[in-house]
């Protein structure tokens, strides 16, 4: 699924600078475990979460994540869109609960990790 695909479904917006809006996801990961992000072992994954600190970014590129869908109407700090930006990592905000947007972009085709 493409983030363009994901912005649409999940009433979500794009955050960062990175340009790549049609870049494929293959599947999502919901979480805010970041120790249990840390175990996967996939490519092009989406992560959902509800967390919203620099923590999540540096996560995220230790696991080689190339795009998160911030969850809960959170927003992303300035300091995590600066390192998303310089790491070329997605960030979208939705206001929809983890449970919904996982819901929703799993009903629309994205695969789930497990």
């Amino acid at each position: 699924m493409k983030v363009d695909e994901i912005l649409k479904h999940a009433d979500a917006q794009l955050i960062t600078t990175v340009s790549d809006r049609c870049r494929n996801l293959d599947m999502a990961f919901s979480s805010d475990l970041m120790s249990d992000v840390l175990t996967l072992d996939e490519e092009n994954i989406l992560l959902i979460t509800g967390l919203s600190n620099l923590q999540l970014v540096r996560t995220a590129e230790m696991a080689d994540i190339q795009a998160v869908l911030i969850a809960r109407g959170k927003r992303a700090t300035p300091e995590m869109i600066e390192l998303a930006n310089e790491n070329g990592i997605v960030i979208m905000e939705t206001p929809y609960s983890i449970y919904k947007a996982s819901g929703i972009l799993f009903a629309k085709g994205l695969k789930a990790v497990y």
